[in-house]
């Protein structure tokens, strides 16, 4: 193996920061390497919104739902799905955009803040910080947009909180590799003695870092995905001006 696999295989979702500051040279080192991360088409759909005033991080972990690492951290990353400079640059030839009334461009824009974020967070962990996404942000988007003054065709889709680690995270295990890799063709067999092993394994891991709380994986996502679990993101992304019914 080499350095970047094992920066990549180690990865933990942080959740307690120092409040040492993180060099200008640090912070551009790793939005350079979100910047030059591969966008579909070269529409190049991402922003970026660097938050290091304390009082908007503080409001930032409000709107997440008070998420206190958030306000910890001493940087934060919005991630932006961006067709707003895409119009712009169509608009500069006489032209239209429609792309983003199609739901098509939600998930390629979505993707490649996925590949932008994944980019950042690999070269922030190898600066020798600590990193947690943060999905939260899309709970209440109005706010988010609101605060970031996000113009219309843009989107706040993911945080980034990083810093240096006060109390190291234990790395959680995950579901049997049976259920992520499949050969040529998606594997049902077995699925759920496998989500059953793993739900044994997720609980013994609580117990032996001591979390009394802890949930099997099964509850777990359940808590989550038998509601919607951001109701508000749809209004909100309409309102921005994008369509999702073609």
């Amino acid at each position: 193996m080499n350095s970047v696999i094992d920066t990549l295989t180690s990865h933990r979702s942080e959740r307690s920061f120092l409040d040492t500051a993180i060099s200008d040279e640090t912070l551009d080192a790793i939005i350079a390497s979100a910047y030059r991360a591969p966008t579909s088409v070269n529409s190049q759909q991402v922003s970026v919104i660097v938050t290091r005033d304390s009082a908007r991080r503080r409001q930032i972990a409000g709107i997440a739902g008070g998420q206190p690492w958030i306000a910890q951290a001493p940087v934060f990353i919005t991630f932006v799905l961006d067709m707003h400079k895409s119009e712009q640059a169509i608009a500069m030839n006489g032209e239209t955009q429609i792309a983003h009334q199609s739901i098509e461009s939600l998930v390629s824009g979505c993707t490649d803040i996925g590949i932008a974020l994944a980019s950042a967070m690999a070269a922030a962990r190898s600066a020798g910080l600590g990193v947690v996404p943060i999905g939260g942000i899309r709970r209440s988007p109005d706010e988010m947009i609101a605060l970031l003054d996000l113009p219309p065709l843009t989107f706040p889709v993911v945080g980034l909180a990083l810093g240096y680690v006060d109390q190291p995270a234990h790395q959680k295990p995950r579901l049997p590799m049976e259920t992520f890799r499949h050969s040529e063709t998606y594997n049902k067999d077995g699925l759920p003695a496998l989500i059953a092993r793993y739900n044994q394994e997720i609980q013994q891991h609580w117990e032996t870092i001591g979390r009394k709380d802890g949930d099997s994986w099964s509850e777990s996502v359940g808590g989550y995905y038998k509601n919607i679990y951001f109701p508000n993101v749809l209004p909100a992304v309409i309102k921005q001006g994008f369509g999702t019914e073609k």
